[in-house]
């Protein structure tokens, strides 16, 4: 833990002030909102993220020589973003709670949420509309059409156990790590990067995002409610078959490694897993099945461990990638976040 804390004041640090300006940034559109978009954006945004989205935006502006007034806009515009798609999230599971608060969706109902976060989209291309780049504008509407189609493709794999790997791997591409790649892609545009670094920064931040997205997916089995600020195994319940379950059921259909004796399977078998689950998605909750056997089904399998090392394989990939930066405090920075990423407990 004092590991993960010296990696996060090293990273935040560097960009503590321009993030205090991206808040300013972010108060100053919410107030000019109307009632009672204003007062829902506003719960939005302050909910308590770490705002790791525009670190990463500032961070890789540094590292690509660009600190400035445009840096701090398109922060702004990037947390917006990201608080749009929570709340269009949380509308369509059926979510009561985030980071620890109630969903806006529980407190003002579907209907405002979703036109809350309708706004939220909106007001976020009406800022990035102000640096008049076409490039910008590009990387911004890529980022929000993989973003929605990621939710719509989401929608048709609900409820389905056989998800393979890369179907997984897509969506968290698409949910998670395209505004991860955008951000340090933005990054480098500001800092008028060649091609290369661009697309070299862009993929530090898929890599970045494919971990962070499976630290999340990982934490939904091993960590408490307390630091999710939500149920755990809520994906689950919710429908989704994340990568630790896939790779546990993956585990339990395959050959046993070694037979006794006898011809039978040597060590404790988890045969029955495909059924639990199966169980847990017909009844969208856990009636018939206790939340421990589905736990004790990834951890035993060995999935945890696997999703875990292929978590830190993201990580390395990641920092490879920033061979093309010359060395700075912010290529430095931007090497710990992965770092950050990998050891974050919520």
């Amino acid at each position: 833990m004092a590991f993960a804390v010296q990696i996060v004041k090293g990273i935040f640090d560097l960009v503590r002030e321009d993030l205090a300006l991206v808040e300013r940034e972010i108060a100053a559109q919410n107030s000019g909102a109307i009632q009672p978009v204003a007062e829902i954006s506003s719960y939005l945004t302050e909910g308590g993220g770490k705002r790791l989205r525009p670190a990463l935006l500032l961070l890789a502006a540094g590292a690509s020589g660009y600190r400035g007034p445009s840096a701090i806009r398109l922060g702004a515009v990037t947390e917006l973003i990201h608080s749009a798609t929570l709340v269009h999230d949380d509308v369509i599971d059926g979510a009561n709670t985030r980071r620890g608060r109630p969903s806006a969706n529980a407190r003002w109902g579907n209907h405002m949420s979703v036109l809350a976060g309708d706004w939220l989209y909106m007001q976020s291309f009406e800022m990035a509309l102000r640096e008049r780049n076409f490039q910008i504008l590009d990387i911004l509407i890529d980022i929000t059409q993989n973003m929605v189609e990621g939710e719509l493709l989401q929608l048709t794999r609900l409820g389905k156990i056989d998800l393979s790997e890369a179907e997984a791997t897509e969506l968290a591409y698409r949910k998670t790590a395209c505004l991860f790649s955008g951000c340090a892609r933005l990054g480098a545009v500001l800092g008028r990067q060649s091609s290369r670094v661009e697309e070299a920064l862009a993929e530090y931040g898929r890599n970045a995002g494919l971990a962070f997205q499976l630290v999340d997916d990982l934490l939904d089995f091993t960590a408490s409610p307390e630091q999710l600020g939500k149920p755990v195994l809520s994906d689950l319940k919710e429908g989704k078959v994340t990568l630790p379950l896939i790779f546990a059921l993956e585990a339990e259909a395959a050959p046993p490694a070694s037979e006794d004796g006898n011809g039978h399977a040597a060590g404790r078998s988890h045969r029955d897993g495909r059924q639990l689950v199966a169980k847990v998605l017909e009844e969208r909750g856990f009636s018939s099945v206790r939340p421990e056997q589905i736990t004790e089904l990834v951890r035993e399998t060995g999935a945890l461990v696997r999703a875990a090392n292929l978590a830190r394989e993201y990580v390395v990939r990641a920092k490879n990638c920033l061979e093309e930066l010359p060395e700075s405090e912010y290529r430095r920075a931007l090497l710990a976040v992965p770092d950050f990423i990998l050891e974050r407990q919520n």
